[in-house]
């Protein structure tokens, strides 16, 4: 996991950022992104894509990465953002901004597939980089746990959907709370699924 890493460091870059997003799926809520600068000298055990570990493992690995990594920072970007310039682009703001809100300058980035060039900075994309590189990893696991708290405290505000349970993303039960109480403020208008209960609640008041 720690390979790409290693030739950074060995070529010389010292602080490398890996950076990653949770939520392009779901139908509602915030998209966050996450960049970590990991401690050459102080490597974390068991990293790894976010989706493959438990809850309880990430909530561990969370704790050593706040605590070991020379720096850390994430970004949401709001629904009305995603409506507005998609949720590519969202992505890439999201990501690009979190790296902004770093405490250490990065000299190279490391990112789950998307290209960066907007950075201005070295970077290297890499497919499925969550289940390659360490940095990555840790960002995913920084935006999933952050994204997660944040959909429960969305579950207090919008009752109904169990957003607690399922993120936001288009699961049975999440289809079928749209269907019965229509959509809220944090669901993407943009998103198909979305605009189809829109029509129909339009077509009711027709």
């Amino acid at each position: 996991m720690y390979s790409f890493e290693k030739n950074l460091w060995n070529s010389g870059f010292k602080y490398v950022v890996g950076v990653d997003e949770v939520g392009r799926g779901p139908l509602a809520g915030a998209l966050v992104a996450a960049a970590v600068i990991l401690d050459p000298n102080n490597p974390i055990i068991g990293l790894n894509d976010s989706k493959q570990l438990s809850h309880k493992k990430r909530v561990e690995l969370l704790k050593e990465i706040k605590e070991k990594a020379l720096a850390y920072a994430y970004h949401f970007v709001d629904v009305e953002t995603i409506d507005k310039i998609n949720i590519y682009q969202s992505s890439k703001l999201a990501m690009i901004e979190s790296i902004k809100k770093l405490d250490i300058q990065a000299e190279f980035i490391l990112s789950d597939a998307m290209p960066l060039k907007e950075a201005e900075i070295p970077y290297e994309a890499i497919i499925k980089g969550d289940t390659l590189s360490a940095s990555i990893a840790a960002a995913s696991i920084l935006a999933k746990e952050t994204r997660d708290d944040y959909m429960i405290e969305m579950d207090k505000l919008y009752p109904g959907y169990g957003f607690r349970n399922h993120k936001g993303y288009p699961t049975k039960a999440h289809l079928a709370a749209m269907d019965q109480i229509g959509i809220c403020d944090i669901h993407r208008k943009s998103y198909k699924p979305v605009q189809k209960i829109i029509q129909k609640q339009l077509s009711l008041w027709e």
